[in-house]
């Protein structure tokens, strides 16, 4: 009796034993399929984005919606390759527990090597003393493997103490010491770096001065807000010299891309729809010699008389959009005589894409009014033109004006005759009839990039300098007061014209911030980032 109980516990036990077994070979099993399925996931979306990016060389941008497109899908493959690298540890685990062969993993992108300039700190594993294997200590070195991880240090601080010993004289009693150190701002405390740190991040990254006292707070540093506000506008003040050098060197400019953007900023129990203007030099689309600059201003409103004053003393070829404020600087009757007006492609360009985006017809479903076939011919007819300004961008004037003489002229007098053709069969309420008239009626000025090589195609320079603004307001949401802007504007001009030549704007900050006192006013200039970026290249070509 007892045997036989004993027997049909071990039978049980070991029944027990093979159903927990094949439970988890199934889990495993369970698990490596949706590790595959999930690799097989995120390399769809990073074939999508291969096939995406491919079409855009090839191609060109096809939209002002394929830049955001190509962000979306890096977003969403960044979701994938997480979610797939998680599901292939837990299939490993289970698969190492079930004792069951592991299914294909998917093939890894191969890491880029670290850069060459990090610091190496070289970590030596302790080697055994014996052999594991038969116990004998004469072991003699083979090589070595050497794993690299990329590693941060968190900032430090530091506090630099200036000693200033001080002297008297024997003979006469006179007392000698070295003159106090240079503070950018008045009775500061803070150091170049630092400073450079926080303008560049508070008009640069577009971190309200509230959120870098926490952050500095938690790592144990204790700047008020107040305190940082003082130290931000006292530096502005100490860069107010080279603002106003960059704003003569754009103004000197044959031709500006101009344009606007919103800037909330607070008023009584409200806030004002302010505004941020910006006017773009940038020479290099038809080989200019003379560096890329931008310059802002604040107003509190779009009036007219924003621009006339900001361009009083300006005459040349002003690259904007159709916006009315500008109508006085072409009129003839202005004295210095009237600036001449190019009008943008790309947005008579996106008024006619409006209505022939196909994908975004088809996202909206089948409610949605149907895609435009005279838009989608506008948009096809503008876009050869913008193939024949890729291909000539940075030759210099007179060669783009043959090429356009050759090449546009002919595409642009069609497509003026085919729009021409077009309108009298449209309604007055038509949707496509109000981007026609849009260019009907200004035909003049979006042609006369024809007739000059300096023109460019498109306002873009002038966008892009605007972008910041329209990110960055919805992270400090509005402007404390006019002086607010106007330090905004001062500081974007810096930071911008800085981005423009390919320098670091927060290392250029921080050296200018350490030599700005010390340089005669008429060696400012050679702090402007064209300069400073030619004497760090020649620097380091020394070293």
């Amino acid at each position: 009796m007892i045997l036989a109980e004993r027997q049909a516990r071990i039978e049980a036990e070991a029944a027990a034993a093979l159903a927990r077994d094949t439970a988890s070979r199934l889990d495993a099993e369970a698990l490596q399929l949706k590790a595959a399925a999930s690799s097989t996931e995120a390399m769809i979306a990073h074939l999508k984005l291969q096939i995406e990016r491919l079409r855009r060389e090839l191609y060109g941008q096809r939209s002002e919606r394929t830049a955001r497109l190509i962000d979306q899908m890096e977003l969403q493959l960044e979701e994938l390759e997480a979610k797939a690298t998680e599901d292939e540890i837990a299939a490993e685990a289970a698969s190492r527990q079930a004792a069951s062969p592991m299914l294909a993993q998917r093939r890894l992108p191969v890491r880029k090597p670290f850069p060459e300039h990090l610091p190496r700190e070289r970590v030596l594993v302790a080697a055994p003393t014996s052999c594991p294997c038969c116990g004998s200590m004469k072991l003699a070195k083979l090589g070595e493997d050497v794993t690299e991880t990329l590693e941060v240090v968190p900032r430090s601080w530091k506090v630099i103490q200036t000693v200033r010993e001080k002297f008297t004289c024997r003979a006469c009693e006179a007392i000698t010491q070295p003159p106090a150190p240079f503070h950018v701002t008045p009775r500061g405390f803070m150091g170049p770096n630092l400073l450079a740190t926080i303008l560049f991040e508070k008009f640069g990254q577009h971190q309200p001065l509230n959120r870098q006292s926490e952050r500095y707070a938690r790592e144990g540093i204790d700047l008020a807000v107040s305190t940082l506000a003082d130290q931000v506008g006292a530096a502005t003040v100490a860069l107010k010299p080279l603002h106003e050098l960059i704003a003569r060197h754009v103004m000197a400019a044959q031709r500006l891309h101009a344009d606007d953007t919103t800037v909330p900023i607070l008023a009584k129990g409200k806030t004002d729809a302010g505004r941020i203007w910006t006017y773009v030099r940038d020479d290099r689309p038809f080989g200019g010699a003379d560096p890329p600059a931008a310059f802002y201003f604040a107003s509190r409103d779009r009036r007219q008389e924003h621009p006339d004053a900001h361009l009083a003393a300006w005459s040349g070829i002003l690259q904007a959009d159709a916006y009315g404020g500008y109508n006085g600087l072409y009129d003839p009757a202005r004295p210095g005589g009237p600036v001449t007006s190019a009008l943008c492609w790309s947005h008579a360009r996106r008024r006619f894409f409006e209505l022939a985006d196909i994908a975004a017809s088809a996202r909206r479903g089948p409610s949605t009014a149907p895609v435009s076939p005279i838009a989608l011919e506008a948009v096809t007819r503008i876009d050869a033109l913008f193939d024949i300004e890729r291909a000539i961008n940075g030759l210099g004037p007179e060669d783009r004006q043959r090429v356009r003489q050759e090449q546009s002229r002919p595409l642009v007098d069609d497509l003026h005759a085919w729009l021409q053709s077009k309108r009298p069969t449209l309604s007055c309420s038509s949707s496509v009839a109000k981007p026609i008239d849009y260019m009907l009626k200004r035909w003049s000025r979006f042609a006369g990039f024809l007739d000059d090589g300096r023109i460019c195609l498109t306002n873009n320079a002038a966008e892009r300098s605007l972008r910041g603004f329209a990110l960055g307001r919805k992270a400090w949401l509005f402007a404390g007061s006019d002086r607010g802007a106007d330090r905004a504007a001062i500081m974007a001009t810096l930071i911008t014209t800085a981005k423009l030549n390919d320098v670091d704007p927060q290392a250029w900050l921080a050296d200018v911030l350490a030599r700005i006192a010390a340089t005669q006013q008429s060696q400012l200039s050679e702090l402007l980032p064209w300069h400073w970026r030619r004497t760090t290249v020649e620097h380091r070509s020394a070293a």
